[in-house]
């Protein structure tokens, strides 16, 4: 692995911000991560934003094939001379942005789940995970890398200050867990905080099934987006077709207090809350009046 430095300097390039680029420069991590990954033989890993292929070659040394998602086509021509001059030969790149990417049609290409890999910017972290639960049933896994802060808050145990909105979300329908974590010294250019690999491993089945997980979505979407207010306020005062004397009324269905905040409910409650807001708007037509 040559490092980052020395070949962005060799291509006269530099790092890109709005794509928040920051290059592993340590071999001993990317082949930890693709080691911890524990990718069979049979497996297509795609491979969101692979940068200069640090990651790309152990994961490729593992799987039958990487599809590589690059957004920044300039960085094209490095990422296929660093596959070259390794040797590997089993990867496919697609310069695309992942967000309009259909990983569905991936995997159903490929005859079976997948497993998603990335090391993920920030400002479309959470987007790109809202993506992976849309489209879970043909993702066997996904590992990500993410700043430590937001890590933390993705990890976050139910009744927590850092429970929100993706907490919830991935743990209605996955386990999580943290797999790495590595030092701001182990990239170029080096950021200013430390970072996690998160594993994602998807239900079958999520252990309390949402009627409408649409809805359910929505509900922890209004629930979070005013995390100050209480429920009946957060509920009301949201996209969602509901007075304040409506959102009580669907709290007390729910057998929920008001009064309760968002980060105070576990994922089952949200699960019963959302299934009692599903009841009520059949009920009355979905008015919300």
């Amino acid at each position: 692995m040559t490092s980052p430095k020395i070949t962005l300097a060799a291509w006269d390039m530099h790092a890109k911000k709005k794509f928040g680029q920051n290059f592993l420069n340590d071999p001993s991590v990317p082949e930890l991560i693709a080691e911890r990954a524990k990718i069979d033989p049979e497996d297509l890993v795609v491979e969101i934003g692979p940068g200069l292929g640090a990651l790309t070659v152990p994961l490729a040394k593992r799987a039958a094939r990487v599809c590589a998602i690059e957004k920044d086509s300039q960085i094209l021509p490095v990422l296929r001379s660093e596959l070259l001059a390794s040797g590997t030969d089993n990867v496919e790149i697609l310069n695309e942005d992942i967000l309009t990417v259909s990983l569905t049609e991936i995997a159903e290409a490929h005859g079976g789940p997948i497993i998603v890999v990335g090391n993920l910017p920030y400002n479309i972290s959470s987007q790109i995970l809202v993506q992976m639960i849309r489209e879970r049933r043909w993702i066997k896994k996904a590992l990500f890398m993410f700043q430590k802060e937001l890590a933390e808050r993705i990890t976050a145990p139910e009744g927590t200050r850092n429970f929100g909105r993706m907490a919830a979300m991935l743990g209605y329908c996955a386990e999580i867990r943290t797999l790495v974590r590595v030092d701001s010294s182990k990239f170029f250019p080096r950021p200013k905080v430390d970072s996690e690999v998160i594993e994602v491993v998807f239900h079958s089945d999520p252990p309390h099934l949402a009627e409408d997980e649409a809805l359910l979505f929505a509900v922890i979407k209004a629930a979070f987006g005013k995390r100050r207010k209480n429920l009946r306020n957060a509920l009301s005062n949201s996209e969602l077709p509901l007075a304040p004397q409506e959102a009580e009324v669907v709290l007390g269905k729910a057998d929920i207090a008001v009064n309760r905040r968002a980060e105070s409910l576990t994922v089952e409650e949200f699960v019963r809350l959302a299934n009692a807001l599903s009841g009520y708007l059949a009920g009355s037509g979905g008015s919300g009046e």
